[in-house]
């Protein structure tokens, strides 16, 4: 009796894992990492004077709750950019959040996409939104995919059409300290 009890709780836990969006199961991977910090290097498209080359960088999760993760991305001391992951309709959406030292927003922010369908469960993609194109018209041809498999986190955009490519890695294994907070 015990051995079929334990088959029908397994088989339900199964069913219902089945039924959840693979978005939210995706988003779901950052709540066990709530308010830790992770150091990051560049992989891809590190190039003199573009600001990252050379810098220390490292990520928060600072904040996870149903719907949206909260992950700020710092490089030496500039603390101004925050990626917001907003969870709707089965699908991720990627905005780039950027603030002023005295935490006044940017007027270059929120810009980012839509994912166009669930994704996968350990990578999400990004096309520009029109409010992108809007706001930053060269940036109308981005694509951002984030990948997120619990030991590694990348963070990547590609230009089409040009040689824009950009990649950071983040090792989620090692924690450091850190006591950063976005502006």
């Amino acid at each position: 009796m015990k051995y079929l009890l334990f088959i029908l709780i397994l088989g339900i836990q199964f069913a219902e894992a089945q039924t959840k969006p693979i978005s939210k199961i995706f988003l779901e991977q950052f709540k066990p990492f709530v308010g830790q910090y992770f150091e990051g290097e560049i992989i891809t498209g590190s190039r003199e004077g573009d600001g990252f080359t050379g810098k220390k960088m490292m990520l928060e999760v600072m904040s996870y709750d149903d719907r949206e993760v909260k992950i700020p991305f710092y490089v030496g001391e500039d603390k101004s950019r925050t990626w917001i992951l907003s969870y709707s309709n089965n699908v991720l959406t990627l905005k780039h959040d950027h603030r002023h030292e005295d935490g006044s927003a940017d007027k270059v922010t929120f810009y980012g996409g839509t994912a166009p369908n669930e994704g996968a469960i350990h990578s999400q993609m990004f096309p520009a939104d029109n409010e992108t194109c809007q706001l930053i018209d060269y940036a109308c041809q981005n694509v951002w995919w984030i990948t997120m498999d619990g030991k590694t986190y990348t963070y990547n955009l590609r230009r089409i059409g040009s040689d824009r490519v950009f990649t950071v890695k983040f090792d989620l294994t090692k924690p450091v300290k850190s006591d950063y907070k976005p502006w």
